[in-house]
C-alpha cells in the first residue's frame, strides 16, 4: 500500500508465510548496541543463510534509512561477494535474537561496510508515526 524512503509496506496473510516460520521479536532503538550482529541473505540461490557482521555506529533517529553503520565480518560472505552487494538491500539484521533492522546501502569505496535502517523506524512509518 506504500513505497516510501523507509520501506515498502503491504499486508501478507499469515497462511502465506506458513507455519514453519517463527516470528522474531523486534528490538526497540534502546535495545540496539554496537557490536556483533548477523544478517540473513540468500547469496548462492534460494537458501537463506546467516552471516556475521559488526554494528560499528548508531546514528540519531532522524537519519532515516542510515540508522547504523555495519561491517561484514563473515569470512564466507567476504569470500563470496567481497561484502555488501546489489540485491542485499532489505536483508534482515538480527542482534541478540531480535530483528533490529535491514541493510540499506553499501559504501562504494569500501563494500565491506554499509548502512542499515532500524526496524523501529520502519514500524513507525508503517503505523503512520513518520507522516
Amino acid at each position: 500500500y506504500a513505497n516510501t524512503n523507509l520501506g515498502i509496506f503491504g499486508q501478507m496473510p499469515r497462511e502465506t508465510v506458513g507455519s514453519a516460520v517463527k516470528p522474531v521479536e523486534v528490538a526497540g532503538r534502546d535495545q540496539v548496541k554496537t557490536g556483533p550482529a548477523t544478517i540473513l541473505s540468500n547469496i548462492p540461490g534460494d537458501e537463506v543463510e546467516q552471516f556475521s557482521i559488526e554494528i560499528l555506529r548508531l546514528y540519531p533517529s532522524e537519519d532515516g534509512t542510515r540508522s547504523m553503520m555495519v561491517e561484514v565480518t563473515d569470512p564466507a560472505l567476504l569470500s563470496a561477494t567481497g561484502g555488501i552487494v546489489q540485491g542485499m538491500s532489505g536483508s534482515p539484521i538480527l542482534q541478540d535474537g531480535r530483528l533490529i533492522g535491514a541493510v540499506t546501502h553499501v559504501l562504494v569505496n569500501d563494500p565491506t561496510r554499509g548502512y542499515g535502517i532500524l526496524a523501529e523506524n520502519m514500524l513507525k512509518q508503517a503505523t503512520g508515526e513518520h507522516r
